[in-house]
């Protein structure tokens, strides 16, 4: 009986098939060509004729093009060569409106002494919308001064020291106006030197420092003398503005509009920072 009768096909067992690792090609991989024995360095791998094909770069600097697949040695070991890995594009940091890189699962600080005092309601909102995510991560709080005329006697209340420093952001802060001089008395406050900062934007509300092109406008409206300028701005733009909500509800519009730094003029975003980096020094 012979060997085939005896066992049957089913009992003869199959020889095993040798597996090889498939490997993504790299520059500067040393292989083995296994049919040739040349052996060098990967110094270019492109795609042509629908093909991926490489160069291998010997020890005296000669090179020869393969085609990928079988056939090469990595370390002695016979793979599979295959195309390079795709790169993977690192994944842009998340940035807060304000263009600060944002810190993830980041705790908002206690808050420290130290504060930033505004004009008004609508500039502590316009603040908090663009600055409160590095505000919180620093600790830092903005009240609204709901106007400056007594500034220096707020500032001698609030008692500033090191550990209790201001940073103050005013409107219309040029040169001769009024409101440089209320500055000027509250910088002579007892204990306010080294401690408190009082910076300004040359707009007359801190509406105008929303950029005119975030609002789709060439420019900003004239108004005419005589009339409050936030009522003369909504009556321009043909909305409400005959009462208070009516001001209210037309600045909450505006402010809907602005959602990164980039919808602020330079003027007023290089204070803010110039009065955080003062707080947080």
């Amino acid at each position: 009986m012979s060997y085939y009768d005896q066992w049957g096909p089913a009992e003869i067992a199959a020889p095993k098939k040798s597996v090889q690792p498939e490997v993504p090609i790299e520059l500067g991989m040393v292989l083995e060509d296994s049919q040739s024995g040349w052996v060098g360095a990967v110094t270019r791998v492109e795609k042509s004729g629908g093909m991926h094909v490489f160069s291998l770069e010997d020890r005296r600097g000669r090179t020869r093009s393969f085609e990928l697949g079988y056939g090469f040695l990595l370390e002695g070991r016979p793979v599979r060569l295959a195309p390079p890995a795709p790169r993977r594009t690192p994944a842009p940091a998340k940035r807060t409106a304000s263009g600060s890189i944002a810190v993830d699962g980041a705790r908002a600080r206690v808050a420290r002494a130290s504060r930033i005092w505004v004009e008004g309601k609508h500039d502590a909102e316009l603040v908090e919308k663009v600055w409160g995510d590095d505000l919180r991560l620093e600790g830092i709080v903005v009240e609204p001064l709901h106007g400056v005329d007594d500034l220096a006697a707020a500032v001698a209340d609030f008692q500033p020291g090191p550990q209790r420093r201001l940073g103050i952001l005013v409107d219309h802060l040029v040169e001769g106006s009024k409101e440089s001089r209320i500055a000027e008395r509250a910088l002579s406050v007892p204990g306010a030197a080294g401690h408190v900062l009082v910076v300004g934007h040359p707009y007359v509300d801190v509406w105008q420092a929303i950029r005119p092109q975030t609002l789709g406008i060439p420019a900003w409206p004239t108004v005419p003398r005589g009339l409050d300028w936030k009522t003369g701005i909504l009556r321009a733009f043909g909305w409400p503005h005959e009462t208070p909500e009516d001001l209210g509800l037309g600045w909450q519009r505006l402010l809907g509009a602005v959602h990164t730094y980039a919808d602020l003029e330079p003027s007023l975003l290089g204070r803010v920072e110039e009065v955080i980096d003062f707080l947080t020094a």
